[in-house]
């Protein structure tokens, strides 16, 4: 399973995901995720867009292993990270 930390950050910054195009709220920011509680509230009925796992079975199988897919994602997760100045612990590690 994808070791996601939970730092939010994916769900802000929708605004380039053509499949949440509706779910944008005009800032980037996802309309089901509760800033206060840092969470999404439709978490298990989250679109397949939202699901790593998910979208490696639907669509990136045949171009990836599933660790270089997790990888890939990491490496996008710890950018937005570095971007916005979160802090270390929540870096995502694959294979640490």
């Amino acid at each position: 399973m994808f070791p996601c930390t939970n730092c939010g950050l994916c769900c802000q910054n929708i605004s380039t995901v053509e499949e949440l195009k509706s779910f944008d709220l005009g800032n980037g920011v996802c309309k089901y995720f509760d800033s206060f509680k840092n969470e999404c509230i439709i978490y298990d009925k989250r679109p397949d867009i939202c699901k790593v796992e998910k979208m490696f079975e639907l669509k990136y199988q045949d171009f990836f292993t599933k660790e270089a897919f997790y990888i890939e994602n990491a490496n996008i997760c710890n950018m937005l990270q570095e971007k916005y100045g979160i802090d270390e612990s929540f870096k995502v590690k694959i294979g640490d």
